[in-house]
C-alpha cells in the first residue's frame, strides 16, 4: 500500500496498522474497565473504539469535540478488505451522546465514576486543562483510563523522522506514518501530571511492537516482536495506556459520626467528698 499523508486518526485507524492498534487497545481497555463499578462513566473521544462496552455502569456516554466525528464509517481503499489475524480494519463506531469542549466538560464537579481518554489529551487545544478538568468531574476514588501513543518507540522515531523530512522537503510525496494532528504525550510527563493533579497511578501498560509499516505483509511477519517486546523492550510499545485513582487527602466523615459521639461518664468525686463530709461531722468533739 502506497504512503500518502495521513490527515486525522479517523482515517489512520481504517489502515491495517490502525486496525492493529485499535484491537490491541479494544483488547485491553474490555479489561481494565469491566470490573469498575459505579453509576456514571464517560468516554472523550474516538467513538471508533468502545471504550465502555465491558463497563457495567447504568450510564454510560460517549463524547466528541466536533459533530462531524459522530458520521458514520466510509469505506476506505481496498487495503481496508484485509484482515490482520482475524481483526476487521473498519471499525465500529460507538454511538456519540454529546458534543463538547473537553477542557470544559457540561458536568457537575465530583460526578463521574469513570473517564476514559482514547488519544483525547492528543488531540485537545490544552492537554493539561482538559486533564484538570477531567479531575474536576470525578468523584473521590473514580478512575480515569489514558490511551496515548508513544513518542519513545519505533512508531514514534518513525514519525519523528517523517516530520523532519517535510521540513527539509516541504514538496516531499511521502506523508507520515502515524496521524498528523496533535501532540504525542511522553509517558513519564503524563504521570507527572496525574501526580500533580493528586492521581495515584493504579496500571500501566505498553503494547504494539511490530514494526511500523504500513503493509498488513509486513505486519503479519514481525508478529513475532510481540512476545520479544514485551520481554525485552516493554517500555518501547507504540501505544500505552494508564489507569489512575482521584485521592482526596484529609477526607472528613460527616453525619451519623456527630450522632455516635460517646457521652461522657459523671465523676464520683463530688459523692466521695460528701461522705467524708458526714463521716467528719460524726466525730465527737476534740
Amino acid at each position: 500500500m502506497a504512503e500518502r499523508a495521513i490527515i486525522g486518526l479517523t482515517d489512520w485507524l481504517k489502515t491495517p496498522a490502525g486496525a492493529y492498534v485499535l484491537h490491541w487497545e479494544q483488547a485491553h481497555l474490555d479489561v481494565a474497565v469491566a470490573d469498575l463499578f459505579g453509576f456514571h462513566a464517560l468516554q472523550l473521544g474516538l467513538p471508533e473504539l468502545e471504550a465502555l462496552r465491558a463497563n457495567r455502569m447504568p450510564h454510560r456516554w460517549t463524547a466528541t469535540e466536533h459533530a462531524e466525528a459522530g458520521a458514520p464509517p466510509q469505506a476506505h481503499d481496498g487495503a481496508t478488505a484485509e484482515t490482520l489475524q482475524g481483526e476487521a480494519t473498519v471499525p465500529v463506531r460507538a454511538a456519540v451522546a454529546l458534543h463538547c469542549d473537553f477542557d470544559a466538560l457540561p458536568f457537575d464537579s465530583n460526578s463521574l465514576d469513570l473517564v476514559v481518554l482514547p488519544h483525547a489529551l492528543e488531540l485537545a487545544r490544552d492537554p493539561h486543562l482538559a486533564l484538570r478538568e477531567v479531575e474536576r468531574v470525578l468523584v473521590p476514588e473514580g478512575r480515569v483510563v489514558i490511551v496515548g501513543f508513544n513518542p519513545t518507540s519505533l512508531w514514534g522515531l518513525r514519525q519523528h523522522l517523517g516530520r523532519w523530512r517535510r521540513q527539509l522537503w516541504p514538496r516531499s510525496a511521502r506523508g507520515l506514518f502515524l496521524p498528523s494532528a496533535g501532540e504525542f504525550l511522553r509517558y513519564r510527563r503524563l504521570r507527572d501530571w496525574l501526580r500533580l493533579l493528586s492521581f495515584e497511578v493504579e496500571d500501566g501498560r505498553f503494547g504494539c511492537y511490530r514494526l511500523p509499516v504500513a503493509s498488513l505483509k509486513w505486519l503479519e511477519r514481525s508478529s513475532w516482536m510481540e512476545r520479544v517486546g514485551e520481554r525485552w523492550w516493554p517500555v518501547f510499545g507504540a501505544v500505552y495506556f494508564v489507569v489512575a485513582v482521584k485521592r482526596v487527602r484529609g477526607m472528613r466523615l460527616v453525619g451519623m459520626v456527630r450522632a455516635q459521639r460517646a457521652v461522657p461518664n459523671s465523676a464520683p468525686a463530688p459523692v466521695v467528698a460528701t461522705h467524708h463530709h458526714h463521716q467528719n461531722s460524726n466525730d465527737p468533739p476534740p
